[in-house]
């Protein structure tokens, strides 16, 4: 599938963007092994999210689907779960992967995570190491997938350091401290996301964050409850940096997460001029939720501070359009954790915008983008969510249309992500056939 974008003025008005995909995979992993019924609203009902879904199902957690955006899980506890039948085929969800290796690498079965070919080529040693040296049995293929967990080996709680800030990493860790003797602590290099964090906190763990820090005693019992899933601030991003760059648009996205270790690209945007109003701040359980009102906005390049990557770092795609479509310059640096996501992002970012005529200067961790004029032209998305995603958004101010191929993947995070944009005034249609 691909999608053909024309030049597009968006329109203004108010939008709600689908559930956070961090904490719907995070809310039915761990409502799977409380104790009691979870009801979960608004989760993301994407191809990733329900993978994670399908996955709990053959290891034995009975999950009602009531609504599009509602489930209720029945939690097994921590010892409840049930070997499945087949391998986990957990598509192109990375975060799947690696989380449920935490979780799985406690229980008394034996399991076989697999994935699409892209989920395949993905590295996978950075959860093996820490998961190893707990006691994990853990196989792979160079440290890729299929990785192959041999049941029964006892867990012992590790002291770790992040080589690199990563929060799939770090819940990983955290899913087999559950099932660990001893206290697990972990030191992050740069914050990233603490969703699991607050989510076991939320559930009853006793588990201590300060500055960087982590410890989280073993062996702890988890409480279900009630989890409310705001609007994901990634899937928000492209709809904010497509009504800054256009032009006389007063957009409102309501409902929208705003966790203090996901808001870089708010800071970021704000550095580059943009107008971002935080509204009606209040709380979904233990995460910060707003709305956030866009006006359209001239933005200038900037040298984009590193400290800040690990806190924007799935919304780099889209922030590369806002700096194509700046005045100036803008150099991210740090990024290099870019290349080793659903696709290389900082070479298919490159290529793309050099296809439509921006200038671009990259090495292994660092991109420069040179604001200019976007031309029309053909993109490659390597079957990118988010690469396809971004090269809408900069289609509606290029100089003609866009064809972004194979879009497939866009459902993985963004369910209606066509209608929502086109809802909006974007000239956007979905096709089968190669286009030039």
């Amino acid at each position: 599938m691909n999608f053909l974008v024309l030049p597009s003025a968006l329109i203004s008005g108010s939008v709600t963007v689908p559930g956070d995909k961090s904490i719907s995979h995070r809310a039915l992993m761990l409502g799977s092994v409380a104790v009691g019924k979870t009801s979960i609203s608004g989760f993301l009902a994407g191809e990733d999210c329900l993978a994670t879904m399908r996955a709990l199902r053959q290891m034995g957690v009975n999950i009602e689907q009531t609504g599009e955006t509602i489930l209720h899980v029945d939690g097994v506890g921590l010892q409840g779960l049930q070997g499945p039948q087949d391998s986990l085929n957990l598509g192109n969800s990375g975060t799947a992967m690696r989380l449920f290796a935490g979780l799985l690498s406690g229980q008394s079965f034996g399991t076989t995570l697999i994935g699409d070919q892209s989920l395949s080529s993905r590295p996978m040693q950075r959860v093996i190491e820490p998961l190893s040296a707990m006691g994990a049995k853990i196989g792979s293929v160079d440290g890729k997938p299929p990785l192959k967990l041999g049941g029964g080996a006892p867990l012992t709680a590790i002291s770790y350091k992040l080589p690199v800030a990563s929060a799939q990493v770090k819940s990983a860790i955290l899913l087999a401290g559950l099932y660990a003797s001893g206290e697990t602590f972990i030191t992050e290099p740069a914050t990233t996301r603490d969703h699991t964090e607050r989510m076991l906190r939320s559930m009853g763990v006793n588990l201590v964050s300060d500055n960087g820090r982590i410890r989280m005693p073993g062996q702890q019992g988890l409480v279900a409850k009630d989890i409310e899933v705001p609007g994901d601030l990634s899937s928000a991003a492209f709809l904010i940096v497509a009504a800054l760059i256009g032009p006389d648009c007063d957009l409102l996205i309501q409902n929208v997460g705003v966790n203090p270790t996901r808001s870089g690209i708010i800071q970021i945007l704000r550095q580059m001029g943009a107008s971002i109003e935080l509204e009606n701040t209040r709380m979904f359980g233990d995460e910060p939720v707003a709305d956030l009102r866009i006006r359209s906005s001239r933005l200038n390049g900037i040298e984009v501070d590193p400290a800040l990557v690990s806190l924007a770092i799935d919304e780099f795609p889209v922030l590369f359009i806002a700096a194509a479509a700046a005045r100036g310059v803008t150099r991210f640096s740090g990024i290099e954790e870019l290349r080793v996501k659903e696709s290389d992002r900082i070479d298919a970012m490159a290529q793309g915008l050099r296809t439509l005529g921006i200038t671009v200067d990259e090495t292994r961790d660092e991109a420069e983008v040179h604001g200019g004029h976007l031309s029309a032209g053909t993109i490659e998305s390597q079957g990118d969510h988010r690469i396809a995603m971004s090269f809408a958004i900069a289609a509606t101010i290029a100089q003609g249309a866009i064809h972004i191929k194979d879009v497939a993947a866009v459902d993985t995070s963004f369910p209606g992500f066509t209608a929502c944009i086109g809802g909006l005034g974007v000239n956007i249609t979905q096709t089968s056939a190669a286009t030039p």
